[in-house]
């Protein structure tokens, strides 16, 4: 489950793909059907990572911390069956 963890509401325009950069801004990128637009940080905030975790940019323009699921399930490395 992921929690809110950023106060600063970032306004999103069509055509941009946003991330949390390594340095914790956010970042919006022109997707590639908008040749027209260039990188640029969005808002003023800045997020102090930890490891382990993955941080995106809601629908709602908040950002949001996740835990990630390292070591997957149990047997999932099980060799295949050979068919004949």
């Amino acid at each position: 489950m992921a929690e809110k963890i950023g106060n600063e509401r970032v306004s999103r325009e069509s055509g941009y793909l946003y991330f949390v950069g390594t340095d914790g801004f956010v970042w919006a990128v022109p997707m590639k059907h908008n040749p027209g637009g260039s990188k640029k940080k969005v808002g003023n905030e800045r997020v102090s990572k930890e490891v382990g975790c993955l941080y995106y940019v809601g629908t709602d323009g908040y950002v949001y911390k996740a835990r990630m699921n390292r070591g997957g399930r149990k047997g999932a490395k099980r060799k295949r069956r050979r068919r004949k």
